[in-house]
C-alpha cells in the first residue's frame, strides 16, 4: 500500500522553528521526487518546496526561500522540511507529496504529482 505521513506539525511562536517529516511506505523514494505543499483556511494549496528525486536539487517559493530548507534520505525513505524564521503567515496545513519530477517551472503544480500524505497542522502564534 502506497502512503506519505508527515509529521513534526505543531504550535510554535513567531521566529521558532520546526522540522516536518514525510515518510514513505510501499514505494522507494530513490524513483520520486518529494514536494511540500501548503493549504491556509479558505487559500488554495500551494507549492512551498521540491526536492528532486536524488536529492540534488532543490526549488523553493520565494515566501519561503532562505527560511526553509528540504533534505530527503532514500536510505531511511524519508524526506524533511527544516523551517526557520516562521511567520504567522506560514501557519497552515502541510502536505508532501511524490511526483516523478520536478523543476523550478512545475514544482507547484499540483497534478505533477501522484501520492499524497495527509497533512499536520502548522500554527505560528504568540
Amino acid at each position: 500500500q502506497v502512503q506519505l505521513v508527515e509529521s513534526g506539525g505543531g504550535l510554535v511562536q513567531p521566529g521558532g522553528s520546526l522540522r516536518l517529516s514525510c515518510a514513505a511506505s510501499g514505494f522507494t523514494l530513490d524513483y520520486y521526487a518529494i514536494g511540500w505543499f501548503r493549504q491556509a483556511p479558505g487559500k488554495e494549496r500551494e507549492g512551498v518546496s521540491c526536492i528532486s528525486r536524488l536529492a540534488g536539487s532543490t526549488y523553493y517559493a520565494d515566501s519561503v526561500k532562505g527560511r526553509f530548507t528540504s533534505s530527503k534520505d532514500n536510505a531511511k525513505n524519508m524526506v524533511y522540511l527544516q523551517m526557520n524564521s516562521l511567520k504567522p503567515e506560514d501557519t497552515a496545513v502541510y502536505y508532501c507529496a511524490a511526483g516523478v519530477f520536478c523543476s523550478g517551472s512545475n514544482y507547484a503544480t499540483l497534478d505533477e504529482y501522484d501520492y499524497w500524505g495527509q497533512g499536520t497542522q502548522v500554527t505560528v502564534s504568540s
